[in-house]
């Protein structure tokens, strides 16, 4: 448990600048007090005290402003940034080094029973506000734009952006080095914007419709200018 507890006070040194000091962090850092509380409430799960589990992740929730229900798994490196309003079905899989941002809803999209939360899988950064929904699969080293809300299965290595979630980038995340591979990237808020590239397409398509017209013009008036001097 203490090994467990150092990991996760690393990961925030790691992914968040502004963490100065280990008391700091153990003292402040709700995404911590969620995991920690988390871990407890899941062992209880599995062991069948269903009710107690529930008590701490609502207990949990109170204090944080994260819902994780006891049934999720979560991997190794997972980090929670600032956290309000994060909530983690029950179903939910997380893989190793994922992060998530404010906001973000792994949840399920209907009644149905069984598996109905999302699989995330390794290396993946979910940005603030982002909605994964559905027992859909998110592979390993995606990054997920603020926002978006993605509904369908995301293959590795993709960035997704827009509502619905729209895979923007494909294996172009890592570039250059091998050895880069086993980083995160977290810079979510250098991602492509299909709107705004689809506007200035369109943009830039009238542009050279009104130089057109404006060509014409001239030219109608050019002979014009003709016809009336013979």
């Amino acid at each position: 448990m203490l090994g467990q507890l150092k990991r996760d006070i690393e990961v925030i040194f790691e992914r968040d600048p502004a963490a100065r000091s280990v008391i700091e962090v153990v003292l402040t850092y709700p995404g911590l007090h969620a995991l920690i509380l988390h871990r407890i409430a899941h062992s209880l799960h599995n062991r069948g005290f269903k009710l107690i589990a529930r008590i701490i992740s609502q207990l949990s929730r109170f204090l944080t402003g994260i819902e994780i229900h006891p049934g999720a798994k979560i991997g190794q490196g997972f980090f929670i940034d600032h956290g309000m309003g994060v909530v983690i079905g029950e179903t939910c899989e997380i893989g190793d080094n994922v992060t998530l941002y404010q906001g973000v809803t792994l949840g399920g999209t209907g009644k149905e029973k069984g598996k109905r939360h999302p699989t995330i899988g390794n290396n993946v950064v979910v940005s603030a506000g982002a909605k994964v929904l559905g027992s859909i699969t998110i592979g390993n080293n995606v990054k997920i734009g603020a926002g978006s809300v993605v509904l369908k299965d995301v293959p590795d290595n993709c960035t997704v952006v827009g509502v619905p979630g729209r895979v923007v980038k494909r294996d172009g995340r890592r570039v250059g080095d091998p050895a880069l591979e086993s980083q995160i990237d977290l810079n979510h808020n250098r991602l492509p914007d299909p709107v705004a590239e689809m506007i200035m397409c369109l943009q830039r398509k009238i542009e050279r419709l009104e130089d057109r017209i404006s060509e014409m013009e001239v030219a109608l008036d050019e002979n014009k200018s003709v016809q009336h001097v013979k």
